[in-house]
């Protein structure tokens, strides 16, 4: 399936990573626009000057891996499309462009369904989606997002807990049903 991946889900990092762990799984197909990584790495920008540096170096990677991931909307696209916020209309007409029926955004409210429905296209929260996949193949979910859990929490300088490095990553309902599986504690 492919997934049209929002730039609030690909900044924070480990909220990123855990994503992307189930794509490169065989999960999904991700994708993107252009804009989408130019908003990731503005996101970015604001957490310092070297922070642009860092994220151009990530953007690199991801075009290295997924080659065909990159979507650009027809030229006057976003035209035909309302949505509550203007500045997410681009990211819907990515997503109607790739065929993509899944938006993957932390905006649901930005994405009513009223709009969505009739071009066959969903937005779903990062956070019940991985949640889902969780509940679909437990240990392969689970094992992916332990390494990254496990990556994250050698390269924090502070002392984390993997648990609590979820919930930062604002997956909260991941982050319960990982400790009702008992992959977490």
């Amino acid at each position: 399936m492919k997934i049209l991946i929002d730039a609030n889900v690909l900044f924070p990092t480990v909220q990123r990573e855990v994503v992307l762990s189930q794509a490169r799984a065989g999960a999904f197909t991700p994708l993107w626009s252009p804009r989408i990584l130019e908003e990731w790495r503005r996101a970015a920008e604001k957490l310092g000057p070297d922070q642009g540096v860092i994220v151009a170096g990530e953007i690199a990677a991801l075009k290295a891996e997924w080659s065909d991931a990159e979507i650009t909307p027809e030229t006057g696209s976003e035209a035909q499309f309302w949505l509550p916020d203007p500045n997410d209309i681009h990211v819907l007409a990515a997503a109607v462009q790739a065929e993509a029926p899944v938006i993957l955004t932390q905006n649901l409210k930005d994405f009513p369904a009223s709009e969505l429905t009739p071009l066959n296209i969903r937005a779903v929260h990062p956070d019940a989606f991985l949640t889902d996949l969780l509940a679909d193949a437990p240990d392969p979910v689970a094992k992916a997002v332990m390494t990254v859990l496990e990556r994250a929490s050698d390269l924090s300088p502070d002392e984390i807990t993997q648990a609590s490095v979820l919930k930062r990553a604002r997956l909260p309902r991941l982050r319960k049903a990982m400790i009702r599986g008992g992959y977490l504690t």
